[in-house]
């Protein structure tokens, strides 16, 4: 097995990046749409008789889920590439431990960003963590908030 280097810049600083075989392979398998917490949001919202679009591109941070008309935007994040605090699925990679540090660093500044400038722009905004999924009834407790909003 022989791992190449690529050099990867974030932040302006230069980052030189192990890359083996099973690694690309494993991360090329992770789905970047239409993953199961994101089906399970998107049950929890036909539940509570919610409509939406998914994929906006047109609001800051694409949220996965959107109601223009009634103001409100639902992120469904991996607790691995977002970090959610105190969460066993965020650890962090030993090889290349700067890169990946520097790399979720960026991730949650850029969630932050987009959930601030929604906010400004009017929208209610909710962020679910892929573990929280797996219950079904606090999910939809914490989604419920985006329609108390069109009452």
């Amino acid at each position: 097995m022989t791992a190449r280097t690529r050099a990867v810049t974030i932040r302006g600083t230069r980052y030189d990046v192990v890359l083996d075989k099973p690694t690309s392979i494993r991360l090329g398998r992770i789905r970047q749409s239409r993953t199961a917490p994101e089906q399970a949001v998107a049950q929890a919202l036909r539940r509570l008789d919610l409509t939406y679009r998914r994929r906006n591109h047109g609001l800051p941070g694409s949220p996965d889920f959107a109601n223009r008309r009634a103001a409100w935007a639902a992120f469904v994040h991996g607790c691995y590439w977002h970090r959610h605090s105190g969460c066993i699925k965020a650890t962090t990679p030993t090889r290349n431990r700067d890169f990946w540090l520097a790399k979720f660093d960026d991730n949650r500044r850029r969630d932050r960003k987009a959930v601030r400038v929604l906010r400004k722009l009017g929208f209610s905004v909710v962020v679910v963590w892929e573990c929280e999924c797996a219950d079904p009834a606090r999910l939809e407790r914490r989604l419920a908030k985006l329609g108390e909003r069109r009452k």
